[in-house]
Parts: C-alpha cells; sequence; structure tokens
C-alpha cells in the first residue's frame, strides 16, 4: 500500500521547529500591538470573483497560481493567495472602513501553486498589515518602521530596504504606454514572458529576474520622471522620514510588485542570505482598491511578513536549545509519583516561565538520565526513595560542568528562577 505523504510544496511544522516559530508570532504580535495594531482573522477561502477584481485578471497569480474549485453549490471558490483581498472585504462587508481610521493586522496560509523552491511553497505563511484611512506618507513610514522594530526585537541583521513610487493609476497608465512602445521597439530582446506580459502587464517586465533582459531593463524608461508633483512630493517625504529616522534604503526604481492594485509607495525588505527568495516582508499603498471592490474611496496601505524566509534567518542565527526544559524531572519508584506531580505544579506556579518536562512511563535512573540529556534540559532534579525520606531533591547540571547535589525545594526554587531569569547557567 503506497505511504500517505503530505501534498508536494506543503510542509509540516514539526515539534523541533515550531519554537521559532512561535518566538517570531510572539515578537510581531508584541510590535503590531505596540503601534495600536489589532488582529482580524479572515476565512481562507473566498469567492474567485475577489482576487480577479482586485488582483487583476492578466497577473500570474491569477492566470497560473490560484487553488480554485467549484463547491456544491456551484459557485468558484479559491484558497487565499493573499491577504489583503479579503481584508479589504471584510472591512467593507462589516462597517469598518468608512470616515474611520483602521490599523488591522492578521496571520495564517496562503495559497499558490508555484513551483516549490527552497524559501517558495504552496502553502506558505504571511503575517499581513493593512492600514485604511491614513492617506499621507507617515502611515508609509510608520510600517516601515515598525518593521525594522520587529528585525530588532527578532535579532534579524543584513536585511535592506528597497522602496519605489508607482504614482497614481492615472500615471502609471501614462507610463504604461510610454513603457510598451519602447519594448515593443526592443522586442527580438524579450523573452517569452516578457512577450507575454507586454499587452497585459507590462511593468511587471521591469521586475524580470532574467539575467538576458538586464540590457533592456536598464534601458527601459523609469516610471519617476512620469509622475506628477503631487506624487513626487508623497515619495520625497517618505524618503526624508526614513532618513530622519536612520533607516538606510535604496531607491529602486525597477520596483514593481507583482499585483495590481498598489499605488504610490512600494517597499521591499530583502535578504542575501537566502538564495533566490530574498524578499522577506513587502507591501505598499493601495488607495483604489477599496473602491474597487464596492467601497467608498479610502486611502490605504499594508505590508505581508514571508514567514517561513524569516524563520529560515532565524533558524541559521538561533541555538537549537533556547526553547529546551530548563529542568527535567526524574523520579525513581512508585512511592515518588504522587509527589513528584505535586512538586513540579508547584515549581511550575512559583517560577514565571519554567518549562519544566516531569520523567513518564518509568525507567531505571540510567535511561531517564538519557531522556533528560537528550530533552535538552539545562538541569535534572532526581525525586527517588532517599531523596524522599531526608527531605531534599537531587540536582545535577546536564550542560557544562558541575557535580549532583541535594537541595531544599526552597533552594531549587532560588537557582531555578535564576536561572529562567538568565542569570545562571547562561546559553
Amino acid at each position: 500500500m503506497k505511504t500517505v505523504q503530505a501534498i508536494r510544496g506543503m510542509h509540516d511544522v514539526l515539534p523541533d521547529d515550531s519554537p521559532v516559530w512561535l518566538r517570531l508570532e510572539d515578537e510581531a504580535r508584541a510590535v503590531l500591538e505596540a503601534y495600536g495594531y489589532r488582529q482580524i482573522r479572515l476565512p481562507i477561502v473566498e469567492l474567485t470573483d475577489l482576487f480577479r477584481r482586485s488582483i487583476g485578471e492578466v497577473t500570474d497569480i491569477v492566470e497560473k497560481e490560484m487553488y480554485t474549485f467549484e463547491d456544491r453549490n456551484g459557485d468558484s471558490l479559491t484558497l487565499r493567495p493573499e491577504g489583503t483581498a479579503g481584508c479589504v472585504r471584510s472591512g467593507i462587508e462589516h462597517g469598518l472602513l468608512h470616515n474611520q481610521t483602521q490599523r488591522l493586522w492578521y496571520a495564517g496560509p496562503m495559497f499558490r501553486h508555484e513551483r516549490p523552491q527552497k524559501g517558495r511553497y504552496r502553502q506558505f505563511h504571511q503575517i499581513g498589515v493593512e492600514a485604511f484611512g491614513m492617506a499621507g506618507p507617515d502611515v508609509d513610514l510608520e510600517l516601515i518602521l515598525m518593521t525594522r522594530r520587529i528585525w530588532e526585537r527578532l535579532g534579524i541583521e543584513g536585511l535592506s530596504l528597497q522602496i519605489n513610487t508607482l504614482g497614481t493609476p492615472a500615471e502609471r497608465a501614462t507610463f504604461r504606454d510610454v513603457l510598451v512602445r519602447f519594448l515593443r521597439g526592443r522586442w527580438s530582446e524579450l523573452d517569452e514572458d516578457s512577450r507575454r506580459r507586454l499587452n497585459g502587464n507590462p511593468l511587471r517586465i521591469l521586475d524580470s529576474k532574467n539575467s538576458e533582459m538586464v540590457g533592456v531593463i536598464e534601458d527601459a524608461p523609469e516610471l519617476l520622471n512620469h509622475i506628477g508633483e503631487e506624487s513626487r512630493r508623497h515619495f520625497e517625504t517618505l524618503c526624508e522620514g526614513l532618513v530622519r529616522a536612520g533607516v538606510a534604503f535604496i531607491s529602486n526604481p525597477r520596483l514593481v510588485r507583482g499585483l495590481d492594485y498598489y499605488s504610490l509607495t512600494v517597499f521591499e525588505w530583502v535578504s542575501d542570505r537566502l538564495g533566490a527568495q530574498g524578499t522577506v516582508c513587502a507591501g505598499g499603498r493601495y488607495d483604489g482598491l477599496v473602491e474597487q471592490l464596492g467601497g467608498r474611496p479610502t486611502p490605504a496601505v499594508g505590508l505581508a511578513l514571508g514567514v517561513e524566509r524569516l524563520v529560515a534567518l532565524l533558524e541559521a542565527q538561533s541555538n537549537p536549545l533556547a526553547h529546551a526544559p530548563h529542568i527535567y524531572l526524574i523520579l525513581g519508584g512508585d512511592s515518588a509519583l504522587a509527589p513528584g506531580i505535586a512538586l513540579a505544579e508547584r515549581l511550575r506556579d512559583a517560577i514565571p516561565g519554567l518549562r519544566l518536562l516531569m520523567n513518564c512511563g518509568g525507567g531505571s535512573f540510567k535511561a531517564q538520565f538519557k531522556r533528560a540529556d537528550r530533552s535538552g534540559a539545562e538541569l535534572a532534579l532526581v525525586l527517588g526513595e532517599d531523596e524522599l525520606s531526608v527531605g531534599l531533591l537531587g540536582v545535577k547540571p546536564l550542560r557544562g560542568e558541575g557535580e549532583q547535589s541535594r537541595l531544599s525545594e526552597a533552594g531549587v526554587v532560588d537557582i531555578v528562577t535564576r536561572m529562567v531569569q538568565g542569570r545562571l547557567y547562561p546559553r
């Protein structure tokens, strides 16, 4: 019988890996809440028309990558390929956007039928952030500063910020005509993908990763030279704010993003440690999308953090024992079981943040010490018949030097409290 396996491009997060995910989620949540963003929880399935109307009919996502199916009622449904469209739909449906400002965030899986490779999966996870009702570059700046704070909290280094402006939809339409005329004049140099995009989404050609297209892209006209004074002032104000805040950035005129709804500011945080899939966070303004989906005109800006890519960066720099138990409780004999369970609960009550793993399933002292060592715990606590008879606990350091000793329960609480707080047995 064939072994049942996960679907290609959709991966399990195993227990040894989940602590890094939890740390990323916890730190991001703390920063988002500090900036006044509130969580919204959204369905993973939406009507297909939502994504066709928002992302764009001629984007790669809609044309080739969406998981779309017909339900029993004959409705065309799609597993969400991104989160912004669903957040806007929810805001319109529940009256959250009109004449209001909203700062919202969400997290969860997204789905795209792409060719799986390192850093790109068919089920992937994002933390999304959306801000509605604020038209100025100040909120664009806030989002970028907020992501920088997340990197600082996580200790992630080496990310570079790239920014650009796409102007207004009208300005972009004018530039589109200029760009198409230029590209038609270089038709023989275009690859197959660029030729396909020329009539549908020619700006995406500027973001081509094909090395054979470098010369064409370098010679192409720049959108920044075709935008109006108001759009230019928005972008310049953002750049000035980044300089004042000490955020280094690269103004990249070829950064266009892959979704039709973007306007004005677009940005990406990029790492050189992840190969071809180097973007770990991206976003921008989408001032016309709310109206496009049936709401009243509402300025908006958002971003998405790629969880798998950030996890890969964290795993490369983290201690694999960082979320191991602080102590492993070894129990000797049946007489130690009930006192041991009670002891474990008292220690958890007395020491905030304690990670205590109690041996279950019996076993000799030798076997239990092997389990304790494999667990990654800092200390083994031993409660056997001898310890019960004298009212003390055996204490054996498992990492580094140190001999086994005996302490009272109060003594154990003292040293383990200091260990949990990072003042003893540093990693």
